[in-house]
């Protein structure tokens, strides 16, 4: 794989597709959290329940570092955007009641499968750009994504139906994706070592 590119003009492409997958990122995080809350209310109270809430607030804490690093880049998000994601995550949210929990977490696990590749994408941008300090923290997010995306396929799979259903595609083990980072834009002080506490919201 080639390596990032690091002239004036490459770190200008890297920076333009670090504010896109941010706005985009930080939007999806709130209908992803609004889902999630619906989601955990439609449970009775135990461990999946607990899991869910876990989840939405891992969506949450996504969301404060995100808006983060869109202020310090100078940039808002789109306020279409968040509106859009408000309302999408309300509908699914609601449909929780009425649609079991099955459905809903089989579009949950496909949504954190995608959010592991964006946030990839945002720390290689990152390093692309000169924003070298944000990489450990998009990968960790990226992390988080893929026990997400784990724990819902888990989910899926323990249901009689569930396992009859054509999955999205499994992602490629947790620890790629440090590797692949490592393979595309080379070893980085303090990038490849494991993830924070920092980074994790607080228990």
């Amino acid at each position: 794989m080639r390596r990032v590119e690091t002239t004036a003009q490459g770190e200008a492409e890297a920076a333009r597709r670090l504010v896109a997958i941010l706005r985009l990122a930080y939007s999806g995080e709130l209908a992803a959290a609004l889902a999630y809350r619906g989601h955990a209310r439609s449970l009775e109270e135990g461990e999946v329940r607990r899991r869910i809430e876990t989840i939405e607030e891992e969506e949450l804490h996504h969301r404060r570092q995100l808006r983060e690093m869109l202020r310090a880049l100078g940039c808002a998000p789109r306020r279409l955007r968040e509106a859009r994601a408000w309302l999408i995550g309300r509908m699914l949210g609601l449909i929780c009641h009425v649609a079991g929990w099955l459905i809903p977490m089989v579009g949950a696990g496909k949504l954190e499968s995608r959010n592991v590749r964006e946030y990839e994408a945002a720390a290689r941008h990152a390093f692309g750009c000169g924003r070298r300090e944000w990489v450990d923290c998009l990968l960790t997010m990226a992390e988080v994504e893929w026990e997400h995306e784990a724990y819902f396929r888990a989910r899926v799979l323990s249901h009689r139906l569930g396992r009859r259903l054509p999955l999205w595609p499994a992602p490629p083990p947790k620890a790629s994706i440090r590797l692949r980072f490592a393979e595309e834009c080379g070893r980085l002080d303090g990038a490849l070592q494991p993830a924070s506490a920092a980074n994790r919201p607080a228990a």
